[in-house]
């Protein structure tokens, strides 16, 4: 399997048929996935039973998504379909479902229908963002905890009539979870930020303006192009990242044209020591 590196920060595009691919093969995909936090495929024909085949190598995948729109046969497939009456809300740095007590390991992303431009998608290295803090910060930083929930996703269950029962409900039954500011990763052991705009609400133990200060040094950090790598996508590519030390970003300057992806997001890594 050939592996072209993107950017020394995180990313790599693999050539193999995830289709058809068997445990060795899968085996080789997240050994890149570990070295690289983010891995790309181009020219990928899967069908959604080969999609779902494809994440149950990794480990168990993960229940319907409890906002965005579900594959009609297959529910664990999240059907991400925007044009200009369905505006995205994925233009945020972010980990997928924080409020979480344990948060998905991985997602799988397979570009349906692609604009002609636009529509690209950023990834950022927290590990190497950890690293490339001052001494002293990451010092502070390591012993802190931080409050997570579903944030915006409020949005989706209020909708246009601003059903507060709705929302309340949304907030009740996702709940909410505290995480360490500073993760360590299971297999690499690597230390990284652990907090994002998205989901992330406050720090534990400190009054909001602190708290707000201290985060919007960490996500101003986060945001420097060096940690990053940007993927132009094409009809029929697909992205693999380790939602545990990555943040993603998808851009929304292709409206009114039109995307639609599928995702697989797979809840445990079952490779893991």
């Amino acid at each position: 399997m050939r592996i072209e590196r993107l950017t020394p920060a995180l990313g790599a595009e693999l050539d193999i048929d995830l289709g058809h691919i068997n445990a060795e093969g899968a085996q080789a995909v997240y050994d890149a996935l570990m070295a690289h936090q983010v891995v790309f495929f181009r020219d990928q024909e899967i069908t959604p039973e080969q999609h779902i085949a494809l994440g149950a190598h990794f480990g168990e995948i993960d229940i319907p998504h409890p906002v965005y729109q579900n594959h009609e046969r297959i529910p664990a497939i999240t059907v991400l379909e925007n044009d200009e009456n369905r505006p995205p809300d994925t233009n945020d740095w972010h980990k997928d479902l924080t409020f979480r007590e344990a948060p998905p390991f991985m997602s799988i992303l397979y570009a349906k229908s692609v604009p002609e431009t636009g529509g690209d998608t950023l990834w950022a290295n927290m590990a190497l963002a950890y690293d490339n803090l001052a001494p002293a910060m990451r010092a502070m930083l390591d012993p802190l905890e931080a409050v997570h929930d579903i944030g915006c996703f409020r949005n989706d269950y209020l909708g246009p009539d601003k059903n507060v029962e709705a929302m309340n409900e949304g907030v009740r039954s996702n709940g909410a979870w505290v995480h360490p500011v500073i993760g360590t990763h299971p297999v690499t052991g690597a230390k990284y930020i652990n907090v994002n705009r998205s989901f992330t609400q406050h720090i534990v133990g400190m009054l909001r303006a602190e708290s707000d200060r201290l985060l919007e040094y960490i996500y101003q950090h986060i945001d420097q192009p060096e940690h990053q790598v940007r993927f132009r996508w094409r009809d029929n590519s697909v992205a693999m990242w380790d939602n545990r030390v990555t943040q993603h970003y998808a851009l929304a300057d292709y409206l009114p044209g039109y995307r639609c992806m599928n995702r697989v997001t797979v809840n445990s890594d079952n490779r893991a020591g």
